[in-house]
């Protein structure tokens, strides 16, 4: 089983827009709902994959309510930690003559410290039956930003392999405590750790001399239509799906960790788990609402998909 962890639970709502004009009245010819919070996207896209998952958040409110009907549709097992508040509406703005959408987020629930420990000892239970676990997104008001790190730090201790996907303070502290995988896309690298590149090329040479640094196991950095930059124990690579025309691309990184993990739980090396990993985060983007994907597509694009030795 596979266990996910989302500290910043929301609700996706799509808004389907040709362009975003500044100052004008824009009425969305549609309007959709979906699953929001990183370790609950990566849920819906192991639905998809047939991997047997649990997925534990924190939740809040009516919205919380309504998100809970959403992980129910996808036949989605979950526990989940009730706090005070009300459960994020992430409003994404998707412009279909550009391809490109936008995310607007309202301030959400709150973890209070006695909602905190629940969450831990939850988490503690849950993983002696875990193969790996996958926690990402932003940390709810009231989590500590060491929230990973101790994650993190517990998985070591009962020898549960982890990925991390989030960025700044809270990503840098997990970094010390060196994850199975820190994941992240190329801004948030960029973000978090001061450090800018010019180039795939140059990120690549800077990754590894952070990843060698910090001695961590491996470094994944999503990298848009470029592909899939992972610094692994079995070496470099990229990987590259086909290029894509975007129905939406909101959710498109966690399709990558959930097939990353599903294709390493099974045995899969790093070059084909890769492969997986960049047509998985393809086929996410086909569709409308965040993190859905359908398994015919993932198939196509694995076939389609390149991964290089990456030593550049």
């Amino acid at each position: 089983m596979i266990l996910t962890v989302t500290l910043n639970s929301a609700l996706d709502r799509l808004l389907f827009i040709d362009e975003f004009r500044p100052g004008a009245t824009m009425r969305p010819y549609q309007m959709l709902e979906g699953v929001g919070g990183k370790g609950f996207d990566v849920s819906v896209v192991l639905q998809t994959l047939g991997a047997e998952n649990l997925a534990l958040g924190v939740v809040a409110g009516p919205t919380g309510r309504q998100l809970i009907n959403l992980l129910d549709k996808y036949g989605i097992n979950y526990e989940l930690v009730w706090v005070e508040g009300e459960t994020r509406i992430a409003h994404v703005i998707i412009e279909t003559a550009h391809h490109r959408h936008s995310h607007l987020v309202a301030a959400g629930l709150s973890v209070s410290a006695e909602g905190y420990r629940e969450f831990i000892e939850r988490y503690e239970r849950l993983l002696s039956q875990a193969s790996w676990v996958i926690a990402g997104g932003s940390l709810a008001t009231g989590v500590p930003a060491s929230a990973y790190a101790e994650l993190a730090e517990i998985a070591r201790r009962q020898g549960v392999p982890m990925l991390i996907d989030s960025a700044g303070p809270p990503l840098v502290e997990a970094a010390a405590v060196r994850p199975a995988i820190l994941k992240m896309n190329e801004i948030e690298f960029s973000e978090s750790f001061g450090i800018q590149a010019g180039s795939l090329t140059e990120l690549r040479l800077k990754a590894q001399a952070l990843r060698d640094q910090n001695q961590l196991p491996a470094l994944v950095i999503t990298c848009g239509a470029a592909g899939i930059l992972a610094l692994t124990p079995e070496g470099s690579y990229l990987a590259a799906a086909p290029p894509q025309q975007a129905a939406n691309a909101a959710g498109a990184g966690d399709g990558v960790s959930a097939a990353l993990a599903w294709r390493l739980a099974q045995g899969y090396n790093w070059p084909e788990a890769l492969r997986w990993a960049a047509a998985t985060g393809a086929a996410v983007v086909l569709t409308e609402v965040t993190a859905e994907c359908h398994w015919a597509d993932i198939e196509r694009l694995a076939g389609q998909t390149t991964v290089e030795v990456w030593e550049k």
